[in-house]
């Protein structure tokens, strides 16, 4: 399954709004993704990726009652078994 999970951008690379990419840690797994779509996006903040990009912002509550609910059911692994 598919699922847009929250992250926290711990670095940033890149000044063209269309080649930017950050490091971004989901919950101690850091991945690389594409800043492209949250141009005002800046280093600690929490964003929702999926399939490699950043689609929207979100305030860091909300990312951790997402991680809460990822817990939840179960679908955390499917970060760390990608990360391997």
């Amino acid at each position: 399954m598919c699922l847009a999970v929250p992250g926290k951008i711990e670095s940033i690379q890149g000044d063209e709004p269309l080649s930017r990419k950050g490091k971004v840690n989901f919950g101690g797994i850091l991945k690389e993704v594409s800043l492209a779509y949250v141009p005002e996006a800046k280093i600690g903040d929490y964003v929702i990726v999926h399939a490699g990009f950043a689609i929207s912002q979100v305030d860091e509550d909300e990312a951790m009652k997402v991680f809460e609910y990822l817990k939840e059911i179960g679908e955390l692994h499917e970060l760390e078994d990608n990360a391997a």
